[in-house]
């Protein structure tokens, strides 16, 4: 009988640490899932950048996609970045770290405008 109930305990004790082990997995999985850079993308496309304005949050990836016949190019207002000419499907991308309203225009094109809101969520 004592042979019986030190099994029950023993497997008690394994089934407490399977589950706790299962729990902290199921809270690790998300936390890992939203250190990871979010990625959004802007169309370019009729002579415009859709969407004209877009809110992301620091450490967002922003890739424009030139969908065009005609080349265009992605130019920060305060030159914090800028992209080579993008000839038809090609992108170019920056990563946003910081916070503050980044306007951007087609050097080629300076009709052509755009902005980045970076903000915290």
């Amino acid at each position: 009988m004592r042979k019986l109930f030190a099994s029950i305990a023993v497997n008690r004790v394994r089934a407490t640490a399977i589950a706790a082990l299962l729990l902290g997995a199921a809270f690790a999985v998300p936390a890992l899932h939203a250190a990871s850079p979010a990625s959004v993308g802007v169309d370019i496309s009729k002579f415009l950048f859709n969407a004209k304005e877009i809110t992301v949050a620091p450490g967002t990836k922003v890739v424009w996609t030139n969908h065009d016949d005609t080349p265009h190019s992605v130019a920060a207002n305060d030159k914090s970045f800028s992209s080579k000419g993008l000839d038809t499907d090609d992108t170019f991308e920056h990563t946003f770290a910081n916070e503050g309203d980044f306007g951007y225009i087609c050097s080629v094109h300076p009709f052509m405008t755009g902005v980045v809101h970076v903000r915290k969520p």
